[in-house]
């Protein structure tokens, strides 16, 4: 397990930002941070370390991160570096390793990096979105971080575990928290149960961020797990099943358990865990700064001016996605939900066309245009079923030919599409829930299959 400290990051990452600098990259510029995953342990935690390094240094300099997920296809992953345009592109582990060695003359880092990283959305369509926020100025950025670190105290005698892939938001927000407040990071490698439940043990991590799935592997090892470290367990990417949220609360203890409801675009909500027993369902309240409304069934927030953003190339989304209303700016990403009387919100269903899988979001659209292309495949419906490991279970329910080959055709999506996207299950059926204008009923595919 490596541990990077806050003094090792911060002198990394002020020889990397002075090198950036030599590289001619100036604020408002881009680089892909886009190396693909590392088979060694050892190399695979080094790279860890690096991009978070990385990415604080390049934010320090008003040049923004593009993050790209090493799960995806070749051709999903080109489609990214071409749609962001970046500067400079770290593509493996060495690269990123030159970038934060020793260089002669440091860069003096800012209190607080000047933006965010972009993060690409898959979209309704199947076409990534990037959410760039622009560079923010040094009054913005202290109360991005500000915020963000206040809201769950981070300090210098905290220690952070990562579980999740540090190319995804929220597994590079706490750990750059940890960081930026004076702690440690620990960083495995990748996800595995019986190498995070001995790290517990050992190194007593005193925050973690997760997803469900994370948690429901750790509490099905058949040895247990130690007592838990956690000062701060926080959950968010999926919906987590009851019977999760109350092994998590009774391990770590509900003061102890957070959640919150958020996406690529902006936060919305934070709920503590000792609230969460007398409002079941409730992803909490509004977080600081923020203020929610449901209009017409959809959720909209108004964040505060350094939680703006766009959809990268897309001023039609962009548009679409926001609103005024009382000298505000409100965004929705189409999500529906409720409030209560004292401002909990419930949600009531995500996006139609999204399916949150182990905290990762799959759009049917996108792997529908796979399928159909498919020889014997006639119409598609790709939907989500509830499932207790990773929130929703991604499943395709495929009318064709009668010799239809269905192993081919898993052959196919394995080649062009990320693993997390591809049907973990497919039916075969003789027709498909269709609207009087052709336009397919996904939500009513499972109770046609009797999966509800």
């Amino acid at each position: 397990m490596l541990r990077l400290t806050a003094s090792e990051a911060r002198q990394r990452a002020s020889w990397a930002a002075a090198r950036l600098l030599h590289m001619g990259l100036v604020s408002g510029d881009r680089i892909a941070i886009a190396p693909r995953h590392e088979k060694d342990i050892e190399q695979a935690q080094l790279q860890q370390s690096r991009i978070t390094i990385s990415v604080w240094a390049a934010l320090s300099i008003g040049v923004i991160p593009v993050m790209v997920n090493p799960d995806l296809s070749e051709r999903e992953h080109e489609y990214i570096l071409r749609d962001s345009a970046p500067g400079v592109v770290f593509n493996t582990t060495e690269s990123l390793v030159a970038l934060t060695s020793d260089f002669k003359v440091p860069h003096s880092l800012p209190l607080d990096p000047l933006g965010r990283p972009m993060h690409y959305t898959s979209g309704t369509t199947g076409k990534p979105k990037g959410v760039w926020s622009g560079v923010l100025t040094p009054e913005a950025a202290a109360g991005l971080w500000a915020t963000e670190i206040d809201m769950w105290g981070c300090s210098s005698s905290d220690t952070s575990l990562v579980h999740g892939p540090l190319t995804h938001s929220g597994p590079l927000r706490f750990a750059l928290y940890s960081l930026m407040a004076g702690g440690d990071v620990l960083l495995p490698g990748w996800f595995d149960a019986d190498l995070h439940a001995a790290a517990i043990a050992e190194h007593r991590p005193t925050i973690a961020f997760v997803v469900p799935s994370h948690m429901q592997r750790l509490l099905e090892r058949p040895s247990g797990l130690p007592d838990s470290p956690y000062r701060m367990l926080v959950h968010a990417g999926s919906a987590c099943p009851p019977v999760i949220k109350e092994a998590i609360h009774e391990w770590a203890g509900a003061e102890n358990v957070w959640e919150f409801y958020g996406s690529t675009e902006g936060q919305f909500t934070v709920m503590p865990g000792t609230q969460w027993a007398s409002r079941p369902g409730s992803v909490g309240r509004a977080r600081p700064e923020r203020e929610l409304r449901i209009i017409d069934g959809t959720i909209w927030c108004a964040p505060p001016e350094y939680g703006y953003f766009e959809y990268w190339g897309d001023p039609e989304k962009t548009a679409a996605s926001w609103r005024e209303i009382d000298g505000k700016r409100w965004f929705t990403v189409g999500d529906l939900g409720r409030l209560d009387v004292d401002g909990y919100l419930y949600i009531e269903g995500r996006r139609e066309d999204l399916i949150i899988s182990g905290g990762m979001n799959v759009y049917p659209a996108e792997l529908e245009g796979e399928i159909l292309a498919c020889d014997g495949v006639h119409d598609v419906a790709v939907f989500g079923v509830t499932d207790e490991r990773w929130g929703q279970k991604v499943c395709a329910a495929i009318v064709g030919d009668v010799d239809l080959d269905l192993s081919a055709l898993t052959m196919r999506l394995r080649q062009s599409l990320a693993g997390y996207k591809q049907p973990k299950e497919f039916f075969v059926v003789e027709q498909l829930p269709r609207t009087a204008s052709g336009k397919i009923q996904r939500l009513k595919v499972p109770r046609q299959l009797g999966l509800e």
